[in-house]
């Protein structure tokens, strides 16, 4: 037997996959780093070592970006969700990307997050440059 099958819609609108859920986040996200000088280079760089959500660059350096989104924080807010293992698979994956884009090696890099809070009308974004190394 096959899983339920999803509803198209909500009594609030169209039912969105996480994917989608988090794309739209990540454009927000993007949206509100470009406002602040940040420059795109890639979106949703995939690799076995895990996902970028962005990659920007300021200007001096290289951005690797991760986007997290919460409706609420009855169960932890967006903040909290950055832990060890997902630093771990970030680091992995923008080695990953350096090795395939040798034009970037000799550039700083450093980790943004980005954490966001609250409902498309009103939301609550929260960006630490350089949130670990």
């Amino acid at each position: 037997m096959g899983a339920f099958p999803q509803r198209p819609y909500s009594d609030m609108g169209p039912v969105l996959s996480s994917r989608q859920t988090g794309q739209a986040w990540e454009k927000i996200a993007e949206s509100f780093l470009q406002k602040r000088g940040l420059i795109p280079r890639e979106k949703n760089f995939f690799s076995r070592c895990g996902e970028i959500d962005l990659i920007m660059d300021d200007g001096e350096h290289l951005v690797f970006i991760e986007v997290k989104y919460r409706r609420n924080s009855h169960y932890g807010g967006a903040v909290e969700m950055l832990g060890k293992y997902k630093k771990q698979r970030l680091l992995l994956a923008a080695r990953y990307y350096l090795a395939c884009n040798p034009a970037f090696l000799q550039r700083p890099c450093r980790f943004d997050f980005v954490a966001i809070q609250g409902n498309q009308a009103n939301p609550e974004i929260q960006w630490i440059p350089n949130a670990f190394t």
